[in-house]
């Protein structure tokens, strides 16, 4: 794209869309305005080439959908076939599944018109992703499902990963944004919208220490939250969020929101909350490891049990299926001391634990032949009270041991929430552990430490849930030519996110947000 210029002016750029940020939702942006009618579509991203895909690189890749059940998604996967969908339990996950779990999660303060945009256009845009991005679905085995009695049993409402999780997610986008010609800048920063008479014009960047200015008729935020900028989350949600280790992109630092506010966007949503889950203690500090990426969650919680470095236990460990919990349990390991906890099992259940996680090149195991000589281990690593450790797991067992000969009839089945628990008649817990809770007798033990890993933030931008346009903080109107896809929208989550329906989100609010880019340029 050749620069109109003249002398004391910034260079100028013309598009017909220009779509800020370079991960998930913005490639599905960028996609969906071409091939919706714009002919020239930009990507800027401040990041270098080498971090391109912002958090969805470091992502399983899962997806949220409704679905009718496994054959309903055989189209869409690369490794089901027919013969084999018959050893398959999946139940169906319908419309008003999906709107439950997020209103639940939420406390039911989620924006209602939001959640239907993402909740009806999350089976479509599954579809186009698998059709236009060529992205390689398939069914998640190794996370959502359990190989109970010779069948795999999908559980959570949650199915759908692609291979080589958010690293092959990622590689697709850009396959299919090369193919249908979307340019991308990276080194660049978008550091001003251009406003005209109301109306977003285009954008101003600095690409590698030059000033330009892009003219296009629609601009497309799509660069994330606040979560790697430790000043905001501070501010925003608490001045113990400052050592949160950043799982993703260290360049998700809150542009999107500041450029919105200057062109007086509205704001909306928990600026107090985020997606923040059980991390490797081990890992950086300030951003994910591209080569490890999602290996670093430390998700088999519900298996076990997970200790403070006082040696007690602070959460229900099996309060809910992982991909119900595991996006607030890294706020509660945040808030104990040292933000630092220790995950716990025995013999019996270590081997279920998923290998890409806990396997001995990934994370740090540290193993023990009785609970005793673990805690002195543990003292080590952080652990301050090694007696009331032993304690809390002594009382556990018994706990464990009186509800199990007073319904001898329940069997552990981590498929399902087994109602195996440590509430019994002659002795309750006072932090219960509701499902799973097996006794953590047989050697060898094994336990690893974790942190908090913050994801992405859940406060943003206010939009039309119908075409994904920002709302002007002063009308309540549509801001012309300005879009918002991504985790930068806000109204969505609250506290707490079932998992995979932030790529979902991203991939309906991008969608959108391509085809209103569409519908302003030829209406230019």
């Amino acid at each position: 794209m050749s620069a109109d210029t003249s002398p004391q002016q910034e260079p100028e750029y013309h598009y017909d869309c220009v779509v800020v940020g370079s991960g998930h939702a913005g490639s599905c942006a960028a996609l969906s305005a071409r091939d919706a009618g714009c002919a020239r579509v930009l990507i800027v991203d401040k990041c270098p080439p080498e971090w391109v895909g912002g958090n969805g690189f470091f992502t399983a890749g899962a997806h949220r959908t409704t679905h009718d059940g496994v054959r309903d998604l055989l189209p869409v996967v690369q490794n089901v076939s027919a013969e084999a969908a018959k050893n398959i339990d999946m139940d169906p996950y319908t419309a008003e599944d999906f709107t439950r779990d997020i209103m639940r999660l939420g406390d039911g303060r989620s924006d209602p018109q939001v959640v239907k945009a993402v909740v009806d256009g999350s089976r479509g845009a599954v579809q186009w992703l698998a059709e236009r991005a060529k992205v390689p679905f398939i069914l998640s085995f190794n996370r959502q499902a359990y190989l109970v009695n010779g069948r795999h049993v999908f559980w959570g409402g949650l199915v759908l990963s692609v291979v080589d999780g958010g690293k092959g997610l990622i590689a697709a986008h850009r396959a299919a944004l090369q193919e249908a010609g979307v340019e991308t800048w990276f080194n660049t920063a978008a550091t001003e919208l251009l406003v005209e008479d109301g109306a977003i014009t285009g954008v101003i960047v600095k690409k590698e220490g030059a000033t330009l200015k892009l003219r296009a008729p629609a601009v497309i935020l799509a660069c994330g939250g606040f979560e790697a900028n430790k000043d905001l989350r501070g501010k925003n949600l608490g001045v113990e969020w400052e050592r949160a280790k950043v799982r993703g992109t260290p360049y998700n630092t809150g542009d999107g929101l500041a450029l919105a506010q200057r062109v007086g966007a509205r704001l909306i949503g928990d600026f107090a909350g985020c997606h923040s889950t059980c991390w490797d203690a081990n890992a950086p500090a300030d951003r994910g490891d591209r080569v490890l990426s999602n290996q670093f969650t430390k998700s088999g919680y519900p298996l076990g049990l997970m200790l403070n470095a006082a040696g007690a236990r602070f959460v229900d460990e099996g309060a809910d299926f992982r991909n119900y919990t595991y996006a607030k349990f890294g706020r509660a390991i945040l808030a104990q001391p040292g933000g630092v906890a220790f995950q716990l099992w025995d013999a019996e259940v270590a081997g279920w634990l998923r290998k890409e996680e806990y396997a001995d090149d990934v994370v740090e195991r540290i193993t023990a032949d009785s609970i005793e000589a673990l805690a002195e281990k543990l003292g080590g690593k952080g652990l301050e009270d090694k007696k009331a450790f032993v304690r809390t797991v002594a009382k556990y067992n018994e706990a464990v041991h009186a509800f199990r000969a007073e319904h001898p009839e329940k069997a552990w089945d981590p498929a399902v929430k087994d109602g195996l628990s440590t509430q019994s008649s002659t002795l309750k817990l006072e932090l219960p552990k509701s499902n799973w809770a097996l006794p953590i007798e047989k050697p060898p033990f094994l336990a690893v430490k974790v942190t908090c890993g913050i994801t992405f933030t859940f406060g943003g931008l206010a939009i039309d849930p119908d075409t994904a346009r920002v709302l002007s903080d002063a009308t309540g109107k549509p801001i012309r030519g300005l879009f918002c896809a991504g985790e930068l929208v806000g109204g969505l989550f609250y506290g707490n996110y079932p998992g995979g329906s932030g790529l979902t989100g991203g991939a309906v609010f991008g969608r959108k947000a391509g085809e209103g880019a569409a519908k302003l340029m030829s209406a230019a």
